[in-house]
């Protein structure tokens, strides 16, 4: 008898142990999607070798999603900081790492020293208004808005803030008229030799037309945009809405023919159709669209600031370039930085969206 309980209960002690180990693997297996999000899918091998796997095996896997990256951004450090000052250009030798660095150390001072003018602008004024109001002569309060240059993180803002207004704009066009063209064979056949003529043309070639015809309709005396922000907006606009379109119609239409027949028996609306129906299974297309575009976006955003000039990275970039001072070329290069990781955060946070919102994206 004890033998036996002795036996059964080993059996109930390893049966405990293999569930443990499966809820552990589930949620490492859950927290690795949220970190391959982040893209710190390296986090999940320590995990695993903390939960008793194999060392060996989630060695080699750190090893290639950490090891690996590292030692190349260490190695293009290394050639970038040896072959910089061998190429020697008008305004001087080309910045290494480390006076690329020196310069955003430089322009993020530079805009705090700018917020605490501003700040002291601002108390310099309500300390003046108070006075006045405690003379008795409210007449002469005075309201002034700070007017100084702005700083390289405003630049940045007022990029992110153009490429959202003309990515939106963007989406709001291209969703519903992919599922137009997507359901619709006569509308694919009228708008495909239009997506095809105008899906290549350059934002160079598009600025001059934007510009005259926001010109002559943007006629304000309190406008809500200002000239320069609303054409970069709309330039982006018209080259980023080509792949989220395209790949709209492309999902649309490849949705199983069974599921659209289930809609037509059931006799659901049109828009209960494309809501009830098309939308969940085209989802992951539209997503890929959508990033593709956000991607194109940025992009262009840079030339179209540079030619428009609108107050963002693009801007930045055209000045320093005229301005050709010693440090231009570094603070240019912290321009090609700051575009290249904003780029790869916007397209991680549209690539967590498509996660929340698509089974595709989360299997």
């Amino acid at each position: 008898m004890s033998i036996a309980a002795d036996f059964s209960g080993s059996e109930q002690t390893d049966a405990a142990r293999a569930e443990r180990k499966a809820r552990i693997a589930q949620r490492i297996a859950r927290t690795d999607r949220i970190l391959n999000l982040l893209a710190l899918g390296w986090i999940t091998p320590i995990l695993k070798m903390m939960a008793g796997e194999n060392p060996k095996t989630e060695l080699a896997a750190l090893w290639r999603m950490l090891g690996v990256p590292l030692t190349a951004i260490i190695i293009f450090l290394s050639a970038w900081a040896y072959l910089a000052p061998q190429v020697k250009t008008s305004l001087g030798a080309v910045p290494g790492p480390a006076q690329v660095w020196e310069q955003a150390g430089n322009l993020l001072a530079d805009h705090y020293r700018a917020r605490e003018k501003e700040a002291a602008f601002y108390q310099r004024q309500d300390e003046r208004n108070a006075k006045w109001i405690a003379q008795g002569q409210p007449d002469s309060v005075k309201y002034r808005t700070y007017t100084g240059a702005p700083t390289y993180v405003d630049q940045i803002s007022t990029s992110l803030q153009t490429v959202f207004l003309g990515f939106l704009i963007a989406t709001v066009v291209a969703v519903p008229l992919g599922i137009v063209c997507g359901l619709s064979p006569t509308m694919n056949a009228a708008f495909n030799p239009l997506i095809q003529i105008f899906k290549p043309v350059s934002p160079l070639a598009w600025l001059p037309i934007v510009t005259m015809i926001v010109s002559a309709v943007y006629v304000s005396d309190d406008p809500w945009f200002a000239k320069s922000f609303l054409i970069s907006a709309i330039t982006v606009t018209l080259c980023s809405l080509w792949p989220t379109l395209i790949n709209t119609a492309v999902g649309v239409s490849s949705i199983d023919k069974d599921l659209m027949n289930v809609g037509r028996v059931l006799n659901l609306s049109w828009f209960t159709t494309v809501r009830k129906l098309v939308l969940p299974s085209a989802l992951p297309l539209i997503f890929t669209g959508l990033r593709l575009s956000l991607g194109v976006g940025w992009m262009v955003l840079i030339a179209a600031e540079m030619l428009a000039q609108n107050p963002g990275l693009g801007k930045f970039v055209w000045d320093e370039f005229q301005n050709g001072s010693s440090s231009s070329l570094a603070k240019i290069m912290v321009a090609v930085f700051t575009i290249g990781l904003i780029g790869f955060l916007l397209d991680r946070i549209m690539l967590a969206l498509q996660s929340l919102t698509t089974y595709q994206a989360t299997r």
